[in-house]
């Protein structure tokens, strides 16, 4: 795949962050995208954003929910109608949420919604458009792992474990797919990519989609952060519900505005790895040197020193307290 001009590239969560750039970048490379995301609004920004810069490239959007099949298998016969074809060249599975912490104190609900859509999303797709891959005379599967697809954590004091459970399950799934397809089905490819931190607005979108918009935080809510803030070892007792609800939204802003990396850099760094055929696809300095270091001590990665030595080497500070 070492052009995308007059191919058709599927993309999901479209709407915002890295599926957005890209969409954005395929079609300005003169390839035709289908895009999905549970936000019609961020989806028309997208689009519009395409239609006045490659006005040559088809762009079209469907309302979907990954972690639910029925929907992705009608997004999957709205391409196939919209676009009148019985085959795509790209997948990318892109979509993700975070949250559901905790397998021990979060609540189940937000533990499956967070793997259904993190995992479920990338299996449902590749399911769903198997058969319009296989119709393509090449195609490529490009699926988005993370950093903590091979390491659990963002620090000693942070559960994570729904999110991370799923990166794992994308990455091994991904992996597998290269035997899977080399056996047969020879002219597919399997990428998974694994960003580090990437300025998008993940963190905000993933506590809306939950129920939790910082700015609208019931008591009830407000004190079950007060407690995961105590239970990290910060003093958050004397601090009002107020000054939790800004807080909360200014970490998610700056999560967002001081990444090392853009989402626009991020888009480009995979479709490169893509047009190069790799299979493994870092994104970010930060996921580069955390790769090296769980890979020169895979036995160190869980101690609480591990995340001292990430931060002396200048790396994901947004998880400083």
């Amino acid at each position: 795949m070492e052009r995308f001009s007059g191919r058709l590239a599927v993309v999901t969560g479209g709407g915002t962050g890295m599926g957005r750039e890209l969409v954005r970048q395929l079609a300005a490379e003169g390839c035709d995208v289908a895009m999905c995301d549970v936000s019609a609004e961020t989806m028309a920004e997208t689009a519009a954003s395409c239609a006045e810069a490659s006005p040559a490239s088809r762009v079209t959007t469907f309302v979907a929910d990954v972690s639910d099949e029925r929907q992705v298998l009608a997004f999957r016969d709205a391409v196939a109608d919209a676009h009148a074809t019985e085959h795509i060249n790209l997948l990318f599975n892109n979509a993700g949420i975070g949250g559901g912490g905790s397998m021990v104190v979060d609540d189940r609900g937000e533990w499956d919604k967070t793997f259904g859509v993190c995992w479920g999303g990338v299996y449902h797709c590749t399911r769903a458009f198997m058969p319009m891959l296989l119709a393509a005379d090449a195609g490529h599967v490009v699926n988005t792992s993370s950093v903590n697809g091979f390491w659990a954590c963002l620090g000693p004091s942070i559960a994570h474990s729904a999110y991370s459970a799923a990166k794992f399950a994308v990455k091994g799934f991904t992996e597998a797919l290269i035997v899977d397809f080399r056996l047969n089905a020879p002219h597919l490819r399997a990428s998974v990519v694994m960003p580090g931190h990437v300025g998008t607005s993940i963190a905000i979108n993933s506590s809306v989609l939950h129920g939790r918009n910082p700015k609208e935080l019931t008591a009830e809510q407000v004190d079950e952060v007060r407690q995961r803030l105590i239970r990290s070892g910060l003093d958050a007792s004397g601090a009002s519900d107020e000054d939790i609800r800004q807080g909360l939204q200014r970490r998610l802003e700056e999560f967002r505005d001081n990444a090392p990396l853009s989402a626009a850099s991020a888009a480009t760094i995979i479709l490169d790895g893509v047009r190069n055929n790799e299979w493994r696809i870092l994104v970010g300095d930060d996921a580069v040197l955390l790769d090296q270091m769980v890979r020169a001590a895979p036995r160190d990665a869980y101690e609480h020193d591990f995340m001292q030595r990430v931060h002396d080497q200048g790396a994901l500070h947004f998880t400083d307290n």
